[in-house]
């Protein structure tokens, strides 16, 4: 086999990978950009440093001699900033990101990890999806489950089973009516639910055929249509509407409100919902709470969905000559991650729903995934629809998602036209897609000089505050300050998300003079009141110096202020995304350069 007859060459390498979980250790606090890795080992936090904190207090214990530095990453498009960092050249010596995007890229920037001894415990399942030409350079940490949720214990009071096919579902929505319930619902606050809901009921029967493969690809690339394809699939979906599985709530909420209040409230059976919950038992009643495959047509392919929750790699760079010591360290955490005392600190029962990518893993038989982990090792379980789709997948499930509904005219030939037309549009609009293009990279204080000036620009401002993100001891991040940098390359509405901070939607405009403003900025912005603040750009219109005694308006980003400061200085709130005035202002400049651009 290629994969083990490499594990004497690349076993080296396998340093490095460990080493990206130990950055969760949070052995070391840092700030910066990923090249400036010293002797220690660089790791983007990506906002979830929080998550790994059991597997820090591991790694800790285990190697408190291994050094790491973290690096800060709370925007707002974590996985398409990873990969901008990837193409850049740019990423940490421990990469993470949730989406192959680019197999080629990953195969120049990653070290191969298909010789190391950590890989004999991953089912060849796993390894053969993110094999590229015999290598490995991507793996995952762990698998998301997703299924139908149902009130357990609601069926088993009514004597009511997990149907085997479709027929057994319908009679068993009858049996459910009858009682005066919903049969199930679903969550459409975030339009991938129905667009999901729809695709998984395709994969329960062409789309994961070979030539339901060839079909996606030759779809995304424009060569092919869902008209004369989707046909069958939509008209399941419409009998799920028709038995009552799909009920939709006018009202949105979100889908852990939904679990609570139709599964917790006894108000429906099943709940059809893209998310990992972090409860087995419902608050209110007790219930218990389970997940059951998603149904095919004669009972013959019964599928659940997953979805990685990160992949890990390892930069390629940690293979170069004085880099061997930062290996042997990253051999020994990615080890511990892949043992089952590592996963333990990943998987517990706080995720009931997430899965152990490892063999050697079991999984009791009382525990929500244990069928679904039957059918990962079965065969039975494929992932998530996502890559590749990004570009439509929010307008295509839009469609379904007023199908469902039965608003604006929709029903299932137009929903298939719309797929159609949708993909197309954006294939043929290229020139739309790329409104403006930067010269060169930017480095973090530049990037948050331009989203100053667009944000000026756009709000009539004399000067903006900008927060400016990094990682600080004890895992404190921000997710209201300016953490990616933007590099060079063509601009389009997801390039700009990843320079923009977690948060949107408003800023705040505050009166104070010169010398005030010039003292807060000095000051910094404080969000964790623990007296080690954030950094402060005060940005000003072509670079100039405010005057001491004269009064200003200046803007703040999205809670990017603290609670002193908008008192001290009046705040006033108003409603306006960042992300749409840098759209309109780079729009506008139609190319960025760093100390060249144009405040109006």
């Amino acid at each position: 086999m290629i994969i083990k007859n490499r594990r004497c060459i690349a076993a080296f390498l396998s340093v490095l990978m460990l080493l990206l979980i130990f950055l969760l250790s949070g052995c070391k606090k840092a700030s910066g950009d990923a090249s400036d890795s010293g002797g220690a080992l660089t790791w983007g936090t990506w906002g979830s440093y929080g998550g790994h904190q059991k597997f820090l207090e591991l790694a800790k214990e285990k190697y408190p001699d291994i050094e790491l530095e973290f690096i800060s990453y709370t925007g707002s498009n974590r996985t398409a900033y990873s990969w901008e960092q990837m193409r850049a050249d740019d990423i940490p010596d421990i990469f993470i990101t949730s989406q192959i995007f680019d197999t080629d890229l990953a195969k120049e920037r990653l070290i191969d990890l298909s010789g190391y001894p950590f890989i004999d415990d991953f089912p060849t399942s796993v390894l053969d999806q993110v094999s590229v030409d015999g290598g490995i350079y991507l793996l995952p940490v762990n698998y998301a489950m997703y299924g139908i949720f149902y009130n357990k214990t609601l069926m088993e009071e009514h004597g009511w089973e997990i149907p085997s096919d479709f027929a057994e579902l319908k009679s068993l929505c009858e049996e459910i009516r009858g009682e005066g319930l919903i049969p199930g619902v679903i969550g459409t606050r975030l339009t991938g639910g129905p667009f999901s809901a729809v695709f998984n009921l395709a994969k329960t029967d062409w789309l994961t055929t070979v030539e339901g493969v060839q079909w996606e690809q030759d779809f995304l690339a424009g060569d092919a249509a869902a008209k004369g394809m989707w046909e069958d699939t939509m008209d399941l979906a419409e009998q799920y509407m028709d038995i009552g599985m799909f009920h939709t709530d006018k009202e949105d909420p979100s889908n852990p409100e939904l679990i609570l209040s139709y599964l917790g409230g006894r108000r429906s059976v099943f709940c059809t919902a893209v998310q990992t919950v972090n409860i087995t038992e419902l608050p209110e009643t007790g219930d218990k709470l389970g997940m059951m495959p998603f149904i095919s047509e004669d009972g013959s392919k019964n599928i659940y969905m997953y979805n990685p929750t990160y992949y890990f790699g390892l930069s390629s760079r940690l293979a170069e000559p004085g880099n061997e010591k930062k290996l042997e360290d990253a051999v020994k955490l990615l080890s511990l991650i892949y043992s089952k005392e590592g996963q333990a600190a990943f998987v517990d029962e706080e995720t009931p729903c997430v899965m152990s990518t490892l063999n050697s893993t079991a999984v009791p038989e009382d525990s929500m995934i244990s069928d679904a982990h039957e059918a990962f090792l079965d065969g039975r379980a494929f992932p998530m629809t996502y890559t590749g789709w990004e570009p439509v997948l929010a307008d295509i499930g839009q469609a379904y998602k007023d199908w469902m509904r039965t608003e604006n005219g929709m029903d299932k030939t137009k929903c298939i036209a719309r797929m159609d037309e949708l993909m197309q549009n954006y294939l043929n609009q290229s020139e739309q897609i790329y409104f403006c293009e930067s010269t060169a990279d930017f480095s973090l204080e530049e990037t948050g000089r331009l989203v100053g000036e667009a944000l000026g620009s756009q709000s009539g401002a004399d000067a903006v505050m900008v927060p400016l993100g990094g990682f600080h001891e004890g895992g404190i991040e921000i997710n209201s300050g300016i953490t990616g940098k933007l590099y060079a390359g063509m601009i389009n509405l997801d390039k700009v998300a990843t320079i923009c901070p977690g948060v949107d939607g408003e800023y705040a405009m505050m009166t104070m003079t010169g010398s005030e403003a010039e003292e807060l900025a000095k000051a910094g912005f404080d969000a964790a009141g623990d007296g080690n603040p954030f950094p402060y750009l005060l940005v000003t219109q072509g670079d100039t110096e405010l005057k001491a005694d004269e009064s200003y308006q200046i803007a703040f980003l999205t809670q990017g202020y603290t609670e002193e400061t908008a008192k001290e200085y009046s705040a006033q709130v108003h409603t306006g995304s960042l992300k749409e005035f840098l759209y309109a202002w780079l729009k506008e400049q139609k190319t960025v350069s760093p100390g060249k651009n144009t405040w109006k």
